[in-house]
């Protein structure tokens, strides 16, 4: 047996026992903002790496930007705006540095 079939024989099985009823976000589209926000070249590497429990500088920066942003825009006072804006601006800067850090890591790899 081919693994295609040996892989569709398997996935088959397990939605026939419902192994794929009820999961989290069935029926609603993904957000894939923060995918495509990733540079191409990290893209795959950075899934396998979520998907593993683990998450890179950049992606929890680029989490807690998209965090952020959504309270700024639900902020009850201009006080409280005036504190998360300032945050914001703070993680848009490390993200920044962080990711000008390995641009410059993989220029100086590819110059070798």
């Amino acid at each position: 047996m081919s693994l295609d079939r040996l892989v569709d024989e398997m996935i088959r099985d397990a939605m026939a026992r419902g192994e794929f009823d009820n999961l989290p976000g069935a029926g609603k589209p993904q957000n894939l903002d923060n995918y495509f926000a990733a540079p191409e070249d990290l893209r795959m590497a950075w899934t396998v790496l979520r998907n593993a429990g683990y998450l890179p500088e950049e992606v929890q920066l680029m989490k807690d930007i998209a965090a952020l942003k959504a309270r700024l825009a639900a902020a009850p006072s201009d006080a409280e705006r005036v504190k998360l804006k300032k945050e914001l601006d703070a993680k848009v800067l490390s993200l920044n540095v962080a990711m000008e850090q390995r641009q410059r890591a993989r220029w100086a790899t590819r110059r070798r």
